[in-house]
């Protein structure tokens, strides 16, 4: 099973952008879902930036295995969770 969310809808909407990071790495949590594939877009690279400065705080990176930037595609983001 794979999570996706896609931040085309609300790009220019910080608050509502981290609800739905929030969201989504927790129903990834409580399904034991073992990929998150996160699409900021390709834009102006502010929007990715945010999503990694997110994925990258500390209570959110204790959750997940590892952060994966997607070589053939600049607007795909990848979050692999291992679970035992």
């Amino acid at each position: 099973m794979k999570l996706k969310l896609d931040l085309h809808d609300i790009y220019n909407r910080g608050g509502e952008i981290d609800r739905a990071l929030r969201a989504v790495i927790d129903e990834a949590v409580a399904k034991k879902a073992p990929l998150v594939e996160i699409i900021p877009g390709k834009g102006s690279g502010q929007l990715k930036k945010h999503v990694l400065r997110f994925l990258d705080r500390k209570d959110v990176k204790a959750l997940y295995h590892r952060v994966e930037k997607d070589k053939d595609n600049f607007g795909r983001v990848f979050v692999h969770f291992r679970w035992k």
